[in-house]
């Protein structure tokens, strides 16, 4: 079988899937108002397995300040609450039957920096992929170029295209990490 030339639309398309990552991860990092998207990341002990709290419960958000969880499943008001209760967003949901009232709390000063850094982990999470990619994309010009499926020169103009698309791919997480940074510590 012989080689085929590398086709660089790929390594775009993973990057974009990293940059896409870090936007879904920020979206469940709290800034001083309610989403839905807050309680994306909480896993709750149901059935004898840990499912996904949007999988037992409909979230909305009926103010600014507050979430609303509506648990679908009476025996599993319990494992929700605890769910979120032992969550890292610091919040206290109030039980109400089968539904749960969050409040969200101001951000104290200390918490938008924990949420800061928190927010530049996965930045920096996502850059590492994006530089994964990258290495994967020039082994595989490498090969390509050893197995004479393309050209030295080819070899070179793709690596620069490759460098481009990852400094393209770093520039977005950089100003997206920004964009988050300045929702967080906004007050």
């Amino acid at each position: 079988m012989p080689a085929e030339k590398p086709q660089l639309s790929r390594y775009r398309d993973r990057m974009d899937k990293a940059v896409s990552a870090l936007k879904e991860e920020f979206a469940s990092l709290r800034t001083g108002r309610a989403s839905a998207n807050l309680l994306d990341q909480i896993m709750v002990e149901a059935y004898g397995a840990t499912t996904p709290l949007n999988q037992v419960a409909a979230i909305t958000v009926p103010e600014p300040r507050s979430i609303s969880v509506s648990v679908w499943d009476r025996g599993v008001v319990v494992s929700v609450e605890k769910a979120i209760r032992s969550s890292d967003l610091g919040l206290n949901p109030v039980v109400e039957g089968q539904n749960l009232r969050i409040p969200i709390p101001p951000l104290t000063e200390e918490r938008r920096r924990d949420l800061a850094k928190i927010a530049g982990k996965y930045a920096e999470q996502q850059k590492v992929a994006i530089r994964n990619v990258r290495r994967d994309a020039n082994d595989d010009l490498k090969k390509a170029e050893k197995d004479s499926v393309i050209s030295q020169d080819e070899q070179k103009r793709m690596e620069s295209e490759v460098q481009k698309m990852t400094d393209e791919a770093v520039k977005r997480v950089d100003e997206a990490l920004k964009t988050k940074e300045q929702e967080i510590m906004q007050v």
